[in-house]
């Protein structure tokens, strides 16, 4: 951002003094700063939401500054969303070299620097993909930790269904677990949430007898991963507690890749039951003429020789062209099989 205002320079003559990380509880990250005239300065950045209730003001022209327009802020924050923006708010106060704030301590006084919308445009593969799990029976839900309008534009540029209802962390936690079970079979997009609603909505969908796949990379995300049916990290971008907790990881983080793996498992176990639909008569034809022969007191119709060539040469190769068999036509347009 400082790049792109042009004033990256600046930012080196800067030292941090202290910090307190983001985090899903407060949703906000800040640093208290060195700046070059030798005063020390506090920066925040995070959720609107959170940084607006922190602000009494507002910067004004002429580096001066007024109260703080909440009204104007809110609706803003809601347009830039509604565009499918990640939006995150600025703020800033004088503060103390040896001051060193902490979310308990940091309770307002900032002034406002403005907002910032951030965008990544869904692949266009992976709203394809979205396209085909809808086909193939698999609901594809959406867990965010972004404002709902942010997550409902999203939602509706990938092809999530009904993405105008959204459920909030701040709605998840009014719901005991039988009402939660009822919303979670509605509601596919989850905004403003943490890690542990996460691992209530995985729980959720399990209560509903729901067969549950689950997509993370963060620390946080462990519970959930561990927890769903089939845990999903990335590979790229997930925490190693991620990865070692995780059924699959995905090699290049990409949701079309979790499509073709459910492709490809449909396909494999098409496969195996042609295989079986193959071996299971032949064998049983082989073993009712001998049985057939030893109770008529008859000769054997088959040599030994005669029935290890019918079993593993004639059997086995028919066998192995069915199981490399490529995807039927269908295979990713029938509902999941029941379990």
């Amino acid at each position: 951002l400082a790049e792109k205002a042009g004033r990256l320079e600046e930012r080196r003559g800067i030292a941090r003094l202290a910090v307190i990380p983001f985090d899903a509880a407060h949703r906000y990250m800040a640093t208290l700063d060195k700046m070059p005239d030798g005063r020390a300065r506090l920066h925040v950045k995070g959720a609107p939401e959170a940084v607006l209730a922190l602000c009494e003001h507002e910067v004004a022209p002429g580096d001066g500054a007024r109260p703080l327009e909440l009204a104007f802020w809110q609706a803003e924050t809601e347009r830039m969303a509604g565009e499918g923006l990640r939006v995150i708010a600025l703020a800033h106060r004088k503060a103390q070299d040896d001051e060193r704030p902490t979310p308990e301590t940091l309770t307002g006084g900032l002034t406002l620097l403005g907002l910032v919308g951030l965008i990544d445009p869904p692949r266009a593969e992976a709203i394809a993909a979205v396209a085909e799990c809808r086909q193939a029976g698999i609901r594809v839900k959406m867990i965010t930790g972004d404002h709902a309008t942010t997550a409902a534009a999203i939602a509706a540029k990938i092809g999530i269904q009904a993405p105008e209802r959204v459920l909030t962390g701040q709605d998840l936690d009014r719901l005991d677990d039988a009402l939660l079970v009822e919303e979670v079979r509605l509601t596919n997009v989850f905004a403003r949430t943490t890690p542990e609603h996460k691992l209530r909505l995985v729980m959720a969908l399990q209560a509903a007898g729901e067969i549950v796949a689950m997509t993370g990379d963060g620390v946080n995300d462990a519970p959930a991963l561990k927890r769903a049916d089939a845990g999903v990290a990335m590979g790229i971008t997930g925490s190693d507690a991620a990865k070692e907790v995780a059924d699959l990881v995905l090699t290049d983080d990409n949701f079309v890749s979790i499509a073709a793996a459910v492709r490809e498992g449909r396909t494999v176990f098409d496969n195996i039951r042609k295989v079986i639909s193959w071996t299971l008569p032949t064998n049983a034809g082989e073993a009712s003429a001998v049985i057939v022969a030893l109770l008529a007191g008859l000769a054997l119709p088959f040599s030994p020789l005669q029935i290890l060539w019918v079993n593993l040469v004639s059997a086995g190769s028919l066998g192995l062209a069915l199981a490399f068999e490529r995807a039927e036509g269908d295979v990713m347009r029938r509902p999941p099989r029941p379990v």
